[in-house]
């Protein structure tokens, strides 16, 4: 149990909403997010802005089971349990009444989730034999949200598939889980000096791509403390080493080892929460770029890393993640801006996105460890995540780790996977176990 003073505030929240007490308190309405606000403007079929976690269990699913899970769990989560409006200035949330549906998994995954459409959820949850799926779409929430959200439903499950098995636990939320929906960027805002994010024209990965609607994933099972060791061995955390591997991928197989007037840019969401003592459930991230700049020819791995690190380090400060967060709120302050109707204010924010995404070549995203309570942890097997691609957003590398395995995956929606190849092979031959997996699209290539 948590002992702070903000784990004793999610306790008895959790306890006020088991006895029934959070339905007199419940938001009718509420803004997005700082980040959340573009989501809306440029998500179509092409560009979902989705992402997908999940869990795969010891036994098959049992989707009567899940419905009634989801039923208990959603009113729980206000952040969730909404739909999208627009208003005259701004988009806005709504609470939704309608009950939401789990769903077999039949189609490819991270599709476009249409807010005017259906029951109007801007999540959905499906299944497939052992797996559930929450795919989300990213104007409610970021991974770590997700996370929580996934986490409840499952011991909501697991309680109704092994109701002799697991007992003598609470039937509310468990203790660790929040339901703060404050915005965090707003509340730590700070008047400094702003920190624009750089929209130099970065290299881009281009190639035959697969057809419509269609995305490939690939997962690298990795082995925790092969990894950890090989890591210590290179001075590097977890995240640097595996950054370096990508950009030296790319280099190797794209730029065939050679200069390249564009540097390789990888965009690197950072969980905001760890720096600002947050527990909300909304978006609270940043975006760091990590530049590497091939000038010359056979440019080593051990150059890359250093580079690497020595970049990270010096974004990766307390500091600079508070100039980010004051450029991107100072602009939503604006009165000028705030006076825009929202038909121009997306024209601006489409405007900017078209700029921002010729910035970087490649997204790798870490949401790091997920935890499950003791009594769960012999129903549950496995976590993944990953992110939606689109034609301009190729290739996508997202990670997680659950016990004692790290699970690297690449979407992505380019035919080749001489990229991927590469980077675990270079990983395997670094040290670490990796065994690979793919959902189809690739069976030939790899």
């Amino acid at each position: 149990m948590l002992t702070d003073r903000k784990g004793i505030r999610m306790t008895k929240e959790a306890e006020n909403i088991k006895k029934g007490k959070r339905k007199s308190r419940e938001t009718k309405w509420h803004k997005l997010d700082n980040t959340a606000k573009i989501f809306p403007v440029i998500a179509s079929e092409n560009l979902s802005n989705v992402y997908r976690i999940s869990v795969t269990l010891s036994e098959k699913v049992r989707p009567k089971l899940l419905q009634e899970a989801l039923e208990k769990v959603l009113p729980w989560f206000s952040v969730f349990h909404v739909r999208l409006r627009r208003g005259i200035f701004w988009y806005y949330f709504e609470t939704n009444k309608k009950t939401p549906r789990v769903e077999e998994e039949a189609t490819y995954p991270c599709r476009y989730i249409d807010p005017y459409s259906g029951n109007q959820y801007l999540f959905r949850v499906t299944y497939y034999q052992n797996r559930i799926n929450l795919e989300v779409f990213h104007a409610l929430t970021d991974g770590l949200g997700a996370v929580s959200f996934l986490k409840e439903l499952t011991y909501q499950y697991i309680r109704r598939a092994k109701p002799d098995l697991v007992q003598d636990v609470n039937d509310g939320p468990s203790v660790d889980c929040s339901f703060n929906m404050e915005d965090s960027y707003l509340k730590n805002y700070k008047k400094t000096d702003k920190k624009r994010y750089q929209t130099g024209k970065a290299y881009q990965l281009k190639g035959e791509m697969l057809p419509p609607t269609t995305m490939g994933i690939i997962h690298g099972y990795i082995d925790i403390i092969s990894l950890k060791s090989l890591c210590k061995q290179k001075k590097a955390s977890i995240t640097q080493y595996l950054i370096t591997v990508l950009v030296w991928s790319i280099y190797k197989e794209y730029l065939n080892e050679q200069p390249s007037k564009k540097p390789i840019c990888i965009n690197v969401p950072v969980n905001l929460r760890q720096f600002f003592d947050s527990t909300t459930t909304k978006n609270f991230f940043a975006i760091l770029l990590t530049r590497f700049n091939a000038d010359r020819e056979n440019i080593s791995f051990e150059e890359i890393l250093e580079l690497v690190k020595k970049d990270l380090s010096e974004q990766l400060t307390k500091e600079n993640l508070e100039k980010l967060i004051s450029y991107n709120v100072s602009n939503e302050k604006s009165w000028i801006i705030r006076a825009f109707p929202l038909f121009l204010k997306n024209w601006g924010i489409k405007y900017i996105y078209r700029n921002s995404v010729k910035a970087f070549t490649a997204t790798l995203t870490n949401i790091g460890a997920i935890n499950i309570l003791p009594e769960y942890r012999s129903y549950i097997k496995q976590f993944h995540v990953f992110l939606g691609v689109s034609q301009k957003q190729t290739l996508k590398c997202s990670l997680c780790s659950y016990e004692d395995k790290l699970v690297l995956t690449f979407s992505s929606v380019l035919k080749d996977v001489s990229l991927q190849k590469a980077f675990f092979r270079k990983i395997s031959r670094d040290g670490a176990d990796v065994i690979i997996e793919s959902n189809g699209v690739y069976y030939e290539e790899m």
